[in-house]
């Protein structure tokens, strides 16, 4: 068992001959870790550049919940064998909240800066997703009270930080969206327990810190 747990991990982020693995990843963060998970929209097959969905000004595009809904979500292998297999290239969309992960994400270049900070501190810190415009640290589950008084005790919070909570989303590797590729900028370490993230307080105060410390002005995105 250990063996084919530890292909299956292998297997999130590798890319073959037929694109990347995404109903393993799928069932790996469901049936393993207990994350609830659903298909997302995809790209636009004529233009890849564009949204699959209604919207023409959508904001995510390829990268969130459509048809099914968010709520649709689940940790049932039997359902997510059965997305996958009629989507094979379907993004994976995490539902995040409950008693699975949230996030803090935050554009591109600021967050590789303020990791490079962080690990001059020594802060420990749990997987990280990246797309080509957006990084997101995993964090433990909070509520929308928690954040607001989190939020409350900062003396700056750059306007470009997004919270990832109770109600939301965001898409895992080894998703292809209508941005690019989704990746792990820090990867789950091996194990058959689901991974560890840190508090949502620890993270804010050392991003907050890191950003001011560095002088990096987060544009808007």
């Amino acid at each position: 068992m250990r063996e084919i747990l530890g292909r299956r991990r292998r297997l999130l982020s590798r890319r073959g001959d037929e694109g990347p693995d995404l109903i393993g990843a799928a069932l790996t963060f469901a049936a393993e870790w207990q994350w609830p998970v659903l298909p997302g929209v995809a790209a636009d097959p004529q233009d890849g550049s564009r949204c699959a969905c209604p919207d023409p000004e959508c904001t995510v595009p390829g990268a969130h919940p459509f048809d099914p809904g968010l709520l649709a979500a689940t940790t049932d292998a039997r359902m997510v064998r059965w997305w996958w297999a009629n989507r094979p290239t379907a993004p994976i969309v995490l539902a995040t909240g409950g008693k699975a992960p949230c996030a803090v994400s935050l554009p591109a270049l600021p967050a590789a800066r303020a990791l490079a900070a962080l690990d001059r501190r020594g802060m420990r810190l749990g997987p990280v997703v990246a797309s080509p415009t957006r990084w997101a640290i995993l964090v433990k589950p909070y509520s929308l009270e928690q954040l607001g008084e989190l939020l409350y005790a900062q003396d700056f919070v750059p306007g470009s930080l997004r919270f990832h909570g109770e109600g939301g989303y965001l898409a895992l590797p080894p998703s292809v969206t209508a941005q690019g590729e989704v990746r792990w900028e820090r990867a789950p370490l091996p194990g058959s327990a689901s991974p560890w993230v840190p508090d949502v307080e620890a993270v804010v105060d050392a991003v907050v810190d890191a950003l001011t410390r560095t002088g990096v002005s987060a544009p808007e995105m």
